[in-house]
């Protein structure tokens, strides 16, 4: 009997331990900020010039940076604890926060990273991982995991992070959302914690195409230029091959939206691999010594390796010595990569140099000014949080092959979601030569709605039994949205209805709501963009009118919000906020 009483105690006990995991792992899960951030604050953008005169460019923008960036007055963290402790805050803001501060964004903190910037699996177990929005069992992806999440939840309507091997696009693919990599050289690194100059490049995330695509203008201070067509859109065939999830979810969205913008013969198909191997005679040596020859298989593999082999060599170069002082406690995977021993030649060091130089003219010569190559952003759907899977020599080449290809040739390269398969966020990247970031940022804003449709299209022809559940779950998301408004949590509110938009893009009234909850915030262009949408599905929507009209209002888009309070009034004569608001602005306007 006392046996049975003890078993009865040791069950109890079990049951209770695993309440309270459970307990602790749903509190992690459902943070406030998604463990986004490691410390807030807030850098606010100089007075808007009175009207007349336009707005700075990114008015009421919100913005996070990784914790790589230098913010006077704050300590840079890189990522780990024994960084922060050994480093006196910074004395000066980074000219990049700064230029967008000017422009007219608010900083509103830093965010978590991968122990010294270093990883792709966004896990960090100083900070805590963040949580991924669109999958909360997955990894977020890294190394810039807390600035894609602050995105994906909402908290900003931009951030930044740095992308040495794919720290932006891998983070930006896994969390459902656009990343931005720049050409490498394009933006200062000043004032930047580094990991491998040679690769490093400050990378954008965004959930908008329009946020993304304005914030890019101004960091890289684009000079004007006319908005052009592509004259091809090329899709990597071997690339995709290495895809494990279905290949026409991605490469059938890329076709159907290029041939309904830029018809059919804009379209065209390429062995990338064999043609970097035609045209890179350094890669082409490499590879021979490695695989007997078998160059089309082999091209893409050793430039991932490349990849790798150039990041630890130039990151030991900066901090190995601070490594070896402190002995800051380290992710052992990690650990073990900082201690392996790369025996590298200086006359190999010049040929990766002359692979990149190569690297470079290839691509330019294959894309010029007018072309775009489409490749998958990694080859697997995020794996699970804790796993070890990420950590693997086969996951690590799979995944940087097709990230290697803009790290060691300098273009630019945008992360694009296109919707979900098996509940994780599937994504496709679109590159472009060296210096064409306008006209890749360009083309982004152009084909991203229709992008959309099509892969939405895809999903429904082949999952058109679930389209039911599907929009009651929106309407229920939607509802669960109009009660957080009602108790004045927006931000609650903005993730709802963000939720019933996944589910149901086609629902007016899911962007109008939102809208009011942006309003309400303050995000005057989110909530234009949402009215603007809206209306484009329902040209008799007074509601998005009114809002979008006062958006633009608060926006100093006087002339425009008169426009919308007018069109509104058509549609709806006897209403009194239409009347009274187009007065209102007319004797503005007018005066």
């Amino acid at each position: 009997m006392a046996s049975n009483s003890a078993n009865l105690w040791v069950l109890l006990g079990l049951g209770l331990a695993g309440i309270l995991l459970m307990t602790k792992k749903l509190k992690k899960a459902i943070r406030e900020d998604f463990g986004a951030f490691i410390e807030k604050f807030q850098l606010l953008p100089p007075p808007q010039p009175a009207p007349p005169k336009a707005p700075h460019p990114l008015t009421g923008l919100t913005f996070a940076v990784s914790d790589v960036f230098e913010i006077e007055g704050h300590v840079t963290g890189f990522g780990h604890p024994d960084w922060a402790k050994t480093h006196d805050a910074a004395s000066r803001t980074s000219p990049v926060v700064s230029a967008l501060v000017e422009g007219g964004a608010t900083c509103i903190g830093k965010t978590v990273t991968n122990e010294l910037s270093m990883g792709i699996s966004g896990e960090n177990k100083h900070y805590e991982t963040p949580t991924n929005p669109a999958s909360h069992s997955k990894v977020p992806g890294g190394s810039s995991s807390g600035a894609a999440v602050a995105v994906a939840a909402n908290l900003v309507d931009f951030s930044l992070g740095i992308d040495t091997v794919g720290d932006v696009r891998i983070p930006a693919s896994f969390c459902g959302i656009l990343g931005f990599r720049p050409s490498h050289g394009s933006v200062s690194q000043v004032g930047i914690v580094p990991v491998s100059l040679s690769l490093d490049t400050v990378g954008m995330f965004a959930k908008d195409p329009n946020v993304l695509r304005r914030v890019g203008h101004v960091l890289l201070q684009l000079p004007y230029a006319v908005q052009r067509n592509p004259r091809q859109i090329i899709i990597a065939d071997d690339c995709f091959q290495l895809l494990k999830i279905p290949v026409d979810r991605i490469t059938q969205a890329v076709t159907k939206s290029t041939e309904k913008l830029f018809g059919r013969q804009a379209l065209k198909h390429e062995n990338l691999g064999s043609y970097l191997s035609s045209k890179v005679p350094n890669l082409k040596e490499l590879i021979g010594k490695k695989t007997n020859g078998n160059l089309n298989s082999a091209s893409i593999r050793v430039l991932a390796n490349l990849m790798q082999t150039v990041e630890r060599i130039e990151f030991k170069g900066n901090h190995g010595e601070w490594i070896d002082s402190v002995k800051p406690d380290l992710d052992s995977a990690l650990m073990e990569q900082l201690n392996e021993k790369l025996e590298i030649s200086d006359t190999m060091i010049e040929k990766f140099k002359s692979v990149r130089n190569e690297m470079r003219m290839a691509i330019n010569s294959l894309l010029k000014d007018d072309g775009v190559l489409v490749i998958p952003t990694t080859v697997d759907s995020p794996p699970k949080l804790g796993g070890k899977e990420i950590f693997s020599e086969e996951y690590q080449t799979r995944v940087f092959s097709s990230l290697s290809i803009a790290s060691i040739s300098g273009c630019c390269q945008v992360t694009l979601p296109l919707g979900f398969h098996d509940s994780c966020p599937v994504s496709v990247s679109f590159l472009a030569r060296h210096g064409a970031d306008r006209f890749l940022l360009d083309i982004v804003q152009t084909m991203y709605r229709s992008l959309q449709e099509e892969a939405e299209a895809a999903s429904k022809s082949k999952f058109s039994k679930n389209a039911v559940s599907q929009e009651q779950s929106a309407e229920i998301a939607k509802e669960k949205g109009n009660q957080a408004y009602k108790e004045k949590q927006w931000e609650k509110a903005i993730g709802c209805y963000t939720e019933a938009i996944k589910l149901n893009s086609r629902n007016a009234t899911y962007y109008s709501n939102r809208a009011a909850a942006y309003l309400e915030l303050g995000r005057f262009h989110q909530a234009e963009a949402d009215c603007s949408k809206a209306i484009d599905l329902d040209k008799k929507n007074v509601k998005s009118y009114l809002r979008r009209g006062t958006a633009r209002e608060m926006l100093g888009f006087y002339k425009e919000a008169i426009e919308d309070f007018s069109h509104a009034l058509v549609l709806e004569p006897t209403n009194k906020r239409a009347s009274i608001s187009a007065e209102r602005l007319r004797k503005l306007f007018t005066s």
